[in-house]
């Protein structure tokens, strides 16, 4: 069985769209589907490689409807996933007009797509159209490295070791929230031992520059493949909240998040609200406030072990297996 996949990665988009396909592409094709990126990755060098290292095959988007159904024709597709923002919706009407199911990855606004499928993996999304649907995190597509790093039980954290943290942003950080973010950590005066991933070398220069008070270290490195694995070893993990909230939830990590754009203010909002991480706010607008809550996530272990618990519980890491369970059902049966 072909399964065609198109999505977007980019400099100013990210990767995340890309990251959750690459999760859900995994999951196929260990139940022997082989795969297909139909994709624009605007010259991401760490988006290319995660497709090259895996062994699926990239071809470049279709730049139009009658491209994108020439392509499914070609490589004889079962089904079709989308997962875009910027992809027009007469494309995805147009698959299915020509017979292919199609299942859509979206984020609360459907942005008009044509769907036999819709998943929505924010926490308490609901989606109100399409034929099948499949909204919440119970549905988050998180890749085998994390799920496989998932502890059977919810980490404790002692009272009197420095904490690690791990600061990270995506795959580009287009916006430059690594540098604002270790300057934060500066203001808290608290001791901390934290690992931060600048995207590219201008990054690296800035986080760089930041001067470190007692007590406190930076360790700056670029992209890495082995993300989970240096998750896994975290006492607190910044992040941007998005699609990598449902992975450090998994993994049981206590998180601070950040919101960067629009979109995420929503996911950001929920998340906090539940107690599953905890809220540093808006990028570019830290306050007091921000410094006070992250001064406390170092300097109390039992409020990171009590966000641990709770993100641990909330996402099992099964969501990849359930969305693969019904578009390989909807793939199956007769057009």
């Amino acid at each position: 069985m072909n399964i065609g996949i198109r999505c977007d990665a980019g400099p100013r988009t990210g990767v995340g769209h890309l990251v959750r396909c690459v999760a859900l592409a995994e999951e196929l094709t260990a139940r022997g589907a082989d795969v297909h990126f139909l994709a624009d990755l605007g010259g991401v060098a760490w988006a290319e490689s995660q497709l090259e290292q895996r062994g699926l095959p990239w071809h470049p988007a279709p730049y139009d409807e009658v491209g994108l159904v020439a392509a499914a024709r070609r490589l004889d597709l079962a089904a079709l996933v989308i997962d875009s923002y910027t992809l027009p919706p007469q494309q995805s009407a147009a698959v299915r007009r020509a017979g292919f199911p199609v299942l859509a990855i979206v984020d609360g606004d459907l942005r008009g797509q044509s769907a036999d499928i819709y998943v929505d993996q924010n926490l308490d999304a609901v989606l109100e159209e399409g034929e099948v649907r499949l909204a919440g995190i119970d549905y988050a597509l998180l890749r085998s490295a994390v799920r496989q790093s998932r502890p059977v039980t919810v980490p404790a954290h002692a009272p009197t070791r420095t904490p690690k943290v791990v600061a990270f942003f995506g795959g580009t950080d287009a916006y430059r929230a690594a540098p604002q973010v270790a300057r934060l950590l500066t203001e808290t005066a608290a001791g901390f031992d934290a690992t931060v991933i600048a995207a590219d070398e201008s990054l690296r220069a800035e986080l760089l520059a930041v001067e470190a008070g007692p007590g406190q270290r930076f360790d700056i490195i670029g992209p890495t493949d082995h993300l989970p694995k240096l998750l896994v070893g975290a006492d607190l993990v910044i992040s941007a909240s998005g699609t990598s909230t449902w992975e450090l939830l998994c993994l049981g990590r206590a998180a601070a998040l950040v919101w960067v754009v629009d979109n995420q203010i929503q996911g950001y909002e929920r998340t906090v609200a539940r107690g599953y991480a905890a809220g540093l706010g808006r990028l570019g607008e830290f306050d007091e406030s921000s410094v006070a809550t992250l001064r406390r996530l170092l300097t109390d272990s039992d409020a990171r072990t009590a966000l641990a618990a709770s993100g641990w519980s909330a996402v099992d890491g099964l969501g990849v297996a359930r969305v693969a369970d019904a578009l390989l059902a909807r793939a199956s049966s007769p057009r």
